[in-house]
């Protein structure tokens, strides 16, 4: 099999990948062994490294993710576990922090987090098949794609980023 013809299998498998929403999640409370072994299965067939218990502490430590209740992490916990194993490759622990804050404010967890993985599964689902200008011819021009598409989709990000920590600053304090 060729490197195209490896990568487009992979393609067809990474598709076929759907997240968990909110109520997809375990509706009790798990401890930590159970936390990496849940995420490490959903972000594994995406090619991550595995999610470790030392991530989670140091979320924990950074205050990125709420303490565990007698070592026991709820489901609030365990998607913004998940949330930040999506996103730690791009951005800071403490920028995701602080867009999961900023979007939260203006909407429940629940409903903000099943809206970004309808997102980001939908994205899977199409992986691939977006921001292709012209079909690759083997997998080095296809390479040069998908990096060209990030730095783009990274810059875009980043402003948007800006503009919203630029608005949080600027918005007035109310009064209680």
């Amino acid at each position: 099999m060729s490197e195209l013809e490896s990568y487009n299998h992979w393609l067809k498998t990474v598709r076929e990948v759907k997240l968990p929403h909110w109520d997809e999640l375990p509706n009790f409370d798990l401890y930590m062994d159970q936390v990496v072994a849940l995420l490490t299965g959903y972000t594994g067939p995406l090619g991550m490294d595995p999610v470790t218990p030392t991530m989670i502490n140091n979320y924990v430590k950074q205050k990125a993710v709420v303490a565990p209740t007698k070592k026991k992490y709820q489901v609030m916990q365990v998607a913004d576990i998940l949330l930040i194993t999506l996103l730690k490759q791009s951005f800071p622990i403490n920028v995701i922090r602080s867009g999961i804050d900023r979007i939260t404010a203006t909407d429940y967890p629940k409903q903000a987090y099943d809206r970004f993985i309808d997102i980001v599964n939908q994205k899977i689902a199409r992986i691939g098949m977006e921001h292709t200008t012209t079909l690759a011819k083997n997998i080095s021009e296809q390479l040069m794609q998908v990096t060209s598409n990030m730095i783009v989709d990274q810059v875009q990000t980043g402003e948007l980023i800006r503009l919203l920590q630029r608005s949080a600053k600027h918005k007035p304090t109310e009064l209680k």
